[in-house]
């Protein structure tokens, strides 16, 4: 196990404390392993004995016909007689009223509880309904461009940093792909698997949906274009145009359920001027680029847009607040908020003229305030500061610790 002190550090950081720790994202993100490396930190650290630590994983055949009765039950004989038990019930969502469970031993017995899961029951909205201020939620992400290269580093030599971004854009960060040397296609095959359990355990058996060609169209769609602004009704209309009919409502359901998977991560646009979040036009942005091209394949031209996704994700992990920034002229990548702090970011894959170069800086500063605003860039010329506004390459900034 490769450690990712990200997570595992700000997580224990509320160990024995009476808040559920509820951990989610995307399939195979990485949400298990952390919780084992959690439980060796526990015993190595605190010297937790083996006996007060119990790890039950519910998406086990073991377990399949389960109840919440019968889990309940399964977990509390598990419980130490001797001080307190470090609960850890990893793909909790699989038993049906799992909340209610994780409620009563919360509320009842001498408990510090961990849960994983990877969708919509895991969402805040279903776990608020029984766990009212008794929890504390935490995204996990796949790997970060910092973790990327700590994973490569224990099997192979790591590259000059701008040669590792390419990689890592293309190869995107699903822990599994970097636990040894894989190529492109073998990367892009087990994507595709966790892809496919998805899409089908998470989205189409649980919500039985029939039409699963219309489906797939929409996920098409969105990750053709990741980044761009669109709506349930331009989805629709271009697969009319295609001949396949499909009304604006099923596009949006559709688009939840994409979401509550955790594969798509909405992004509102904000309005500078008039300091409101707008409802129309929203992007989306994938859980990990690799996900785009183990099912569409790789393209040159749609590095732009993943360069994009890589920096929206970068500022979510870091615990941002992230919408897209309208001005009166047009619009700014990224607006990230976080408490008191803001930072304006604008992503460009390279600087080719001086009339590209003078509207990107523009759109920044337009905006009259103090708060630090960065162009990213991944041409050889990135770096230096325009009239205050930071110029920096796309990977200095994914492993800097100045903002």
């Amino acid at each position: 196990m490769i450690n990712r002190p990200l997570y595992v550090d700000m997580i224990m950081a509320y160990t024995d404390t009476p808040f559920v720790k509820v951990l989610t994202g995307v399939r195979r993100c990485g949400k298990s392993t952390i919780l084992k490396l959690m439980i060796e930190k526990l015993q190595k650290e605190q010297n937790i004995p083996s006996e007060q630590i119990v790890s039950m994983r519910f998406d086990s055949m073991e377990y399949e016909d389960m109840t919440a009765k019968d889990m309940f039950k399964a977990v509390k004989e598990k419980l130490s007689p001797n001080g307190r038990t470090y609960l850890f019930l990893d793909e909790v969502q699989e038993i049906s009223g799992w909340e209610k469970v994780v409620n009563s031993l919360a509320t009842d017995y001498d408990v510090d509880l961990y849960v994983t899961g990877s969708n919509s029951r895991m969402m805040s909205s279903e776990i608020a309904t029984y766990l009212t201020g008794r929890y504390v939620s935490f995204r996990i992400y796949t790997l970060s461009f910092r973790e990327y290269l700590e994973f490569k580093k224990q099997y192979t030599q790591i590259k000059d940093i701008h040669a590792e971004l390419a990689d890592y854009i293309r190869l995107g960060g699903f822990p599994a792909t970097h636990l040894r040397e894989y190529s492109q296609d073998e990367v892009y095959t087990i994507v595709r698997d966790i892809y496919n359990s998805t899409i089908f355990s998470d989205i189409v058996k649980r919500n039985q949906i029939r039409k699963i060609d219309q489906l797939e169209r929409v996920v098409r769609y969105t990750f053709a274009n990741v980044g761009n602004s669109f709506s349930a009704k331009s989805i629709s209309d271009y697969l009319k145009s295609e001949h396949r009919s499909i009304d604006n409502e099923t596009v949006y359901s559709y688009l939840e359920k994409l979401e509550k998977a955790y594969l798509l991560h909405r992004c509102s646009r904000y309005d500078l001027r008039g300091k409101e979040i707008l409802k129309t036009q929203e992007k989306f942005y994938l859980a990990d680029t690799a996900l785009r091209y183990s099912v569409l394949g790789y393209t040159p031209d749609s590095v732009a847009s993943s360069l994009e996704n890589v920096v929206y994700l970068e500022l979510c992990r870091r615990g941002y607040d992230v919408t897209i920034g309208k001005t009166p002229d047009g619009e700014v990548d990224f607006v990230a908020q976080k408490q008191n702090d803001r930072l304006y970011v604008q992503v460009t894959q390279e600087i080719k003229s001086e009339k590209t170069e003078k509207r990107e800086y523009e759109r920044l500063l337009e905006i009259r305030d103090n708060y630090p605003k960065y162009v990213l860039r991944t041409d050889e010329f990135a770096g230096g500061n325009y009239q205050g506004i930071k110029s920096m390459h796309i990977a200095d900034f994914l492993l800097s610790s100045e903002y």
